[in-house]
């Protein structure tokens, strides 16, 4: 029997897929609340963790079917942690097999998703427990440690003798939950960048559906997914299994409390999952990675029947649009009535949407974008193209390939397509 509320505070090993077991069900309308490990650099230093990041379990919707949508309401987004560790990657190479999100293995004793202890801090400090020798397949390049206020309000870097003291108490500066296995990136102690202060302002980099072929969590979109393309490990796809992926990795910093996700539905009970919470992020992740914290996110759930969708739609908060996709102010209404009735022209019923785009690279990415909402909404590409420049916007959610083309769209397609009140409720129209 589906229940109100599911509470998730338990992970996958790295892997989503029909292969993975689920949770739930949680009714269509009913909320699950999920305590999320960080993503990113953590399981990036566990080569136990086979998909680079550590999300929840996925939950079965009620009523799912493939086909159907599921309306992903995020009604809260809570950091724990006190602070975390990011910064710029590079890779040691024979301490991989092709990928070293995915396949972790020992450069001494050749384990694949070796088993590690912790000895001390610093960039050696994640040994294999096999055989003692270093295992994390990254580095940083340049990296930071950043501390939070008690409001979650600030973040502020830290120097050596603050990296270090929080590297001694790593699970318990993060927060990290008791269900993760994931090494504390604080452990590494990373210092480049001290008294640096930013807002912190969090969002959810991976919220979605499960995919219907077996795939590692952080590869979950068609540009991180490419790595998965002829590679050597035991979840290498084609390129046609890795159209199927549902794009829940999106790191898109409009996903946060208040926005509504719309996620396809490719398996029985769509598998919801979520994770790799975010404390900051300006556009594009440019870094490749940012703060990653532990935290409780809550959601409400609810399906749509028969749209079926290619890729994630979006609806952000009114504040998150852009300036051009924002519904006209009454007093700009007026106005543009007027100049239509100058002309004898009627005035368009639209609203703002949201399609996420995934690809290669970001011009891809734009292209798929641009499609999905081509096809859903019964237009050519020519005329997305001009109603997101005049109407709308482009913005970057990841480098490299992770974008979102948002324009105003007709409120009569909307209401064919079931979308209507959703729009119509999320922006007080």
């Amino acid at each position: 029997m589906a229940k109100r509320t599911i509470f998730v505070n338990t992970f996958t090993n790295g892997i989503l897929g029909p292969d993975v077991p689920m949770t739930g069900p949680v009714a269509d309308g009913g909320y699950i609340v999920a305590n999320t490990a960080p993503g990113c650099w953590g399981p990036m230093l566990t080569p136990a963790i086979r998909g680079g990041h550590e999300v929840t379990t996925p939950v079965i919707v009620e009523n799912a079917e493939v086909g159907d949508a599921i309306a992903i309401k995020i009604v809260s987004v809570q950091i724990t942690s006190h602070g975390t560790a990011s910064g710029n990657d590079k890779v040691f190479p024979d301490r991989c097999l092709g990928d070293p999100f995915v396949a972790g293995k020992c450069p001494q004793c050749g384990t694949l998703y070796e088993e590690t202890i912790i000895k001390g801090i610093g960039q050696d400090a994640i040994r294999c427990k096999n055989c003692d020798a270093p295992a994390a397949p990254f580095a940083f390049t340049s990296g930071y440690t950043i501390a939070f206020d008690d409001n979650h309000k600030i973040g502020v870097t830290l120097d050596q003798k603050g990296a270090e003291k929080a590297a001694y108490s790593g699970r318990t500066f993060m927060q990290t939950p008791d269900n993760s296995v994931q090494n504390p990136v604080v452990t590494l102690a990373p210092h480049d960048l001290p008294g640096i202060a930013t807002r912190l302002r969090p969002f959810l980099g991976q919220l979605g559906t499960t995919p219907p072929v077996n795939t590692p969590d952080s590869h979950n979109a068609r540009d991180f997914g490419q790595f998965l393309v002829g590679a050597p490990h035991e979840y290498a796809q084609s390129e046609e299994e890795l159209k199927t992926v549902t794009d829940g990795h999106m790191d898109i910093n409009r996903v946060r409390a208040g926005s509504v996700l719309i996620a396809p539905v490719r398996i029985p009970g769509g598998g919801v999952y979520v994770g790799d919470m975010h404390a900051l992020q300006g556009d594009g992740e440019i870094a490749g990675h940012t703060c990653d914290v532990s935290g409780i996110a809550i959601l409400q759930v609810s399906v749509i029947k028969g749209l079926t969708l290619d890729g994630p739609i979006l609806l952000p908060l009114l504040e998150d649009l852009p300036y051009l996709a924002k519904p006209l102010t009454d007093a700009e209404r007026k106005l543009a009535q007027r100049e239509a009735d100058k002309w004898n022209v009627k005035l368009e019923e639209a609203a703002p949407i949201s399609f996420i785009g995934t690809g290669s690279n970001l011009n891809i990415a734009i292209e798929c974008a641009m499609q999905r909402a081509a096809e859903l909404l019964d237009m050519t590409v020519p005329q997305v193209m001009n109603r997101i420049t005049i109407s709308g916007g482009l913005e970057i959610g990841r480098a490299p390939g992770t974008v979102t083309a948002t324009f105003r769209a007709p409120v009569e397609k909307l209401k064919k397509l079931g979308l209507w009140d959703m729009i119509k409720e999320q922006y007080s129209l």
